[in-house]
């Protein structure tokens, strides 16, 4: 670790401040348009909070049901966690087109989920925290093409009149309590716009959070 990451750590202590939300656990949502880093800053956070767990929605997503998940959400995690117990989610294999063996996922204290639409609004009631990636939607895409390469193109023709078409009947970055913005080198974070939760919890003005070597 270098000398800028007490950023993070002060956001993983902030994050286990809060009181749970779904059972024991805090459940803390990282949301974003595809493309804009979700999965490496929930990983960095994941590495801030002593190895949290992190739900990829990757893996309760189809080629069929782009955001049609949210019953395997509840069924799978939301359900269990409720009552402090494991959950056990079957990974959808997006290669074979079908879904793998089961994996466990421990009631930890907090537990991040990360993926798009994370923070719509049936899931919002069991957040404890909603964390929205602070990119555009066309720099974001145009970073997940180029990551993806060219033979992926059409999906993400799909995938991006999906995600345009979710966001448009149910956003996440009004009700999110901290906007992350990528720097050339770490991050920053921001009071989001959710006006009645996390007002003393993240700070009003940016902090670098920078990632590990």
């Amino acid at each position: 670790m270098n000398d800028l990451t007490p950023g993070l750590a002060g956001l993983a202590r902030r994050l286990r401040s809060l009181p749970p939300s779904c059972g024991p656990v805090r459940l803390v949502a990282v949301d974003g348009h595809a493309g804009s880093g979700k999965s490496t800053f929930a990983a960095r956070l994941s590495d801030a909070l002593g190895d949290a767990p992190v739900l990829h929605l990757d893996d309760l997503a189809t080629h069929d049901e782009l955001f049609a998940w949210t019953e395997r959400l509840r069924e799978q995690v939301l359900v269990p966690f409720s009552r402090a117990e494991p959950a056990r989610c079957t990974p959808y294999d997006w290669t074979r087109r079908r879904f793998g063996p089961a994996r466990t996922l421990e009631p930890a204290p907090v537990v991040l989920m990360e993926g798009v639409g994370s923070g719509r609004r049936e899931v919002r009631p069991v957040l404890a925290a909603l964390l929205w990636m602070e990119l555009a939607s066309g720099p974001s895409w145009e970073r997940g093409r180029r990551r993806d390469g060219p033979a992926l193109g059409e999906f993400w023709d799909g995938w991006t009149a999906a995600e345009e078409r979710h966001f448009a009947e149910d956003p996440s970055r009004p009700y999110a309590d901290a906007l992350i913005r990528q720097l050339p080198v770490g991050y920053e974070w921001l009071k989001g716009p959710r006006p009645t939760t996390g007002a003393n919890l993240f700070v009003t003005e940016s902090e670098g959070l920078a990632p590990p070597p």
